[in-house]
């Protein structure tokens, strides 16, 4: 076997290894836009995420996601997606369920940033 040969296979093998390892964990990082009021999302880049779906079916996921979410009321929030872009308007009646539907939101696949523009609504 030609040593050199086995030696670049090994370090094409490695450099691999290494590219894979850094797209294992996706994270969110959350900005506040202290002037709209508005929360965004954004979503690292992983190789799961990064797949390009139809902005009808990251709606549809997106939509189910809230309905499924544990303590919150997703009856007054409206969801618009575009190029992986979600956007949540509308109301939820305590405030930790804005920052619940922004979570669920950025765990859907094909979601790029969310953009949490949802309002407390007090029931009275």
């Amino acid at each position: 076997m030609n040593v050199n040969g086995a030696s670049n296979k090994t370090g094409a093998i490695l450099a691999l290894v290494i590219i894979s390892s850094g797209s294992i964990h996706a994270s969110a990082q959350t900005d506040v836009d202290t002037e709209a009021g508005a929360t965004v999302q954004r979503v690292a880049d992983s190789t799961s995420r990064l797949q390009n779906r139809p902005d009808g079916a990251v709606t549809r996921d997106v939509r189910s996601a809230l309905r499924r979410t544990p303590n919150l009321d997703a009856s007054g929030i409206r969801v618009r997606a575009r190029l992986g872009v979600v956007t949540l308007t509308g109301w939820v009646p305590e405030r930790r369920q804005i920052a619940l539907a922004g979570d669920a939101a950025s765990s859907v696949r094909g979601v790029r940033s969310v953009s949490n523009q949802l309002s407390l609504r007090n029931s009275r």
